[in-house]
Formats: structure tokens, sequence, C-alpha cells
């Protein structure tokens, strides 16, 4: 009986990685895996709420402490709401970033600790962690240049901070290689989404499941 996997994608808004995450989730459809979808923030109808706030809430001056704790309060209720229920029916997940982007965005970026944003994360999420993260990596003038739509709030702040977290996400990925990948987003989408399959197939296969290339 193959056993219920969790995959988050993270990486810098414009490097593709929604598309990443859509491929990904019509690829293993097409498959007759059952798999369950969902953005962080967001996902639940109180996420959305938050979300808004997160993204687009300009009239409020939020804080980089209360905009991670508004963050993992969205993430524990899609935890408790979406992803749970979805592994305890022995599905796959694939989450439109996770915790890691808490650690980078507002640890290594906005200057808060990483290694308490790791620890208040482990408590909001319960303890579950992606067996996997396959974070998309590009330099982030690219990546500002790639975004079709207008900038939210988050993405309004100065290169610099994306330096930042660009280097973060590096970091953290280096930090545990078993259980996160760097992935080059600079070719075009079909070819990235060939190394993700890769990453993919791999660990799906460990935990049981039937994957065709």
């Amino acid at each position: 009986m193959p056993r219920p996997v969790f995959l988050s994608f993270d990486g810098l808004d414009g490097t593709g990685k929604s598309t990443q995450c859509r491929l990904l989730v019509e690829w293993l459809t097409a498959q007759t895996i059952p798999v369950t979808a969902c953005t962080d923030p967001g996902g639940t109808a109180l996420g959305k709420e938050l979300r808004k706030l997160l993204l687009f809430g300009r009239e409020h001056r939020i804080s980089t402490s209360t905009e991670a704790l508004l963050f993992m309060a969205s993430r524990a209720q899609l935890v408790e709401e979406i992803i749970r229920p979805a592994l305890d029916r022995g599905e796959v997940v694939v989450s439109d970033r996770f915790l890691l982007a808490n650690v980078v965005y507002q640890g290594h970026a906005g200057g808060m600790s990483a290694d308490e944003l790791w620890k208040v994360g482990a408590f909001a999420t319960g303890g579950l962690e992606p067996d996997l993260t396959l974070v998309f990596d590009l330099p982030p003038d690219i990546a500002a240049s790639r975004r079709n739509r207008e900038a939210d709030r988050m993405e309004e702040r100065g290169e610099d901070y994306f330096t930042r977290v660009r280097t973060g996400f590096q970091y953290e990925t280096g930090m545990r290689p078993a259980k996160r990948r760097l992935i080059d987003a600079t070719p075009d989408a079909d070819t990235v989404q060939k190394a993700v399959r890769r990453e993919v197939s791999r660990l799906l296969s460990d935990h049981g499941w039937n994957v065709q290339d």
C-alpha cells in the first residue's frame, strides 16, 4: 500500500513555483494518483482572509513578528483543515509554500531568529513537515522581471531584501539536503518540470507509488 507524501514548493515570487505546482498536480492526476493541492498562506476560508491582509493590507502597519505569526496562523488552519486529512486519506499533498518561507522571509531576510521561527512553526503545524521541499532558484532581478502582475505588499520590498531571501533559501536548502532540493528555475517551464518530476518520482517510488515518466 503506497504511503502518503507531503511535498512543498518554495522560492522567490517569479521563479515559476506556482506554475510548477500546477503542472505536477496535472501530471499526478493523469496517473490517477490521488493528490491535494493547496496554497500557503490561504487554502481555507480563514487562510484566505489572512492572505488578503498579509499581501494586500497596505492600510495596516504590520510588524515583522506579527507578519510571521499571521502566516503561522494561516498555516495551522491549513494543516488542520486540509493537509492532515488528505495525508490521513493516503494522498499526495502539494503545497505552494510552507514553513520554510517564514524562516527565510521573516528570519534570514527580516532579522528574526530562524531557529525560533522553526520552533514556532513546529508548534503551529503539530510537528508536520514536508517529505520533500523543492526550492526554485533565480536571481532576484530576473524573478521580479518574470512577474506578470502588480507587486503585492511583500514583493514591494527592496533588492537587498530579496537578495537576503535568495541567500536564505540557499542556506536552508543546504542545511537539510535529504529533505530539500534546489531547482534551477532559469530554463523554460517544461525543462524545469522535468527536473521536478525526476525528484518527485524518486520520492514517490520510495513510498510505494507506481509512477510513469
